[in-house]
C-alpha cells in the first residue's frame, strides 16, 4: 500500500505540470452555449451546441444536436453527438461520436488568426472523409460548415452542412 501511495504521490506532480502548460486561449471564443438554424443534405434543421471545459481543464467537449423535421419521406429526427477535443502533442485532436455509431478521429487546426478552426478525419482508404469548419463571424455568431469526401474521392471535400449559430445568452 505504501508503494502505490508513493507512486501516487510522484506520478501526480508531473501530470500536474504537464497539464499547466497547455494554452486553450484559441478556444476560449467558442466555450458556452449556441443555437443556430442550417441547411444542406438532410433537409432544413435546427438544433444547437455547446462548448465546455471538463477533466480540471484537460480536454474541451462539445455537445450537439440538430432537429430536422419530418417530410413526406421521413419522420422527425434528432441527431446527437459528443466531440472531445485535447492536446496531442504539441497539436489538437479529437474524438467524435454520434447516435448513429459513428467514431471520427479528427485532426485539428487553426488559421493563423484563429478565426478558423478546421477538424478533419483521418484519411483512412475506402471509408468517406470528413471536414468541419468554425468560423468566427463577430463576437456573438459562428459559421459552420460540414463537408465529407466519399472514399472514391480522397479528401475532396463537398459540403454537406451549412449553418450559423448565435451565442446564447445567459439569464
Amino acid at each position: 500500500m505504501r508503494l502505490v501511495m508513493l507512486l501516487a504521490a510522484l506520478f501526480m506532480p508531473i501530470c500536474a505540470a504537464q497539464s499547466q502548460h497547455v494554452d486553450w486561449s484559441q478556444w476560449n471564443y467558442f466555450v458556452g452555449d449556441w443555437i443556430g438554424e442550417g441547411t444542406g443534405a438532410p433537409g432544413q434543421g435546427n438544433g444547437g451546441f455547446s462548448f465546455a471545459f471538463d477533466l480540471q481543464g484537460a480536454i474541451l467537449v462539445r455537445k450537439n444536436y440538430s432537429e430536422f423535421p419530418a417530410t413526406e419521406k421521413s419522420p422527425a429526427y434528432r441527431h446527437d453527438d459528443l466531440m472531445v477535443m485535447y492536446p496531442d502533442g504539441g497539436s489538437w485532436s479529437a474524438e467524435y461520436y454520434d447516435n448513429e455509431g459513428h467514431v471520427i478521429h479528427y485532426a485539428i487546426t487553426f488559421n493563423q488568426d484563429s478565426t478558423k478552426v478546421i477538424f478533419t478525419s483521418k484519411y483512412q482508404k475506402n471509408t468517406p472523409s470528413f471536414r468541419l469548419t468554425y468560423t468566427k463571424q463577430d463576437q456573438n455568431h459562428v459559421n459552420i460548415l460540414f463537408e465529407f469526401a466519399a472514399p472514391s474521392e480522397e479528401l475532396q471535400f463537398k459540403p454537406y452542412i451549412e449553418a450559423v449559430a448565435v451565442r446564447k445568452v445567459k439569464d
